[in-house]
């Protein structure tokens, strides 16, 4: 299980990747006040990370990571107008998490055969269990 400051900087990492755009979307400002709820972070710590990112700190479970990428390709298809630079920023955030760029490439092509892009997780999960093997 993570801690509350691996958490708070899950968190604080989707919301710089939702601010790519500059104004965050009431889509994705509901989407990560859901995952704020899921990750047990108060409303008043996610209007905080919302104004003051804190810094990136690495996860150590693999796993973790997996699900942090697809909840990053979540926020990312949600307002269905994806970018080569929201691409490019899911991509280096990938690399940064220690995710294998094949496999963050292979997401990214199989993402635009799935309904509103969104790539089931056990798909997901298989694409990265390859790696990890």
């Amino acid at each position: 299980m993570i801690n509350r400051v691996e958490k708070l900087s899950l968190l604080s990492e989707m919301i710089a990747f939702a601010k790519t755009d500059t104004k965050i979307k009431s889509i994705e400002y509901n989407f990560l006040l859901g995952v704020s709820q899921q990750l047990d972070i108060s409303r008043e710590d996610f209007e905080y990370l919302m104004k003051h990112p804190i810094a990136y700190k690495h996860i150590a479970s693999y796993s973790e990571r997996i699900v942090q990428f697809h909840r990053l390709v979540l926020l990312m298809n949600l307002d269905r107008e994806r970018t080569k630079k929201d691409v490019i920023k899911l991509f280096n955030f990938g690399l940064r998490m220690g995710l294998s760029h094949e496999c963050i490439n292979k997401v990214l092509y199989l993402m635009d055969g799935f309904p509103n892009k969104i790539v089931p997780p056990d798909v997901l999960i298989d694409i990265f269990k390859v790696q990890y093997n």
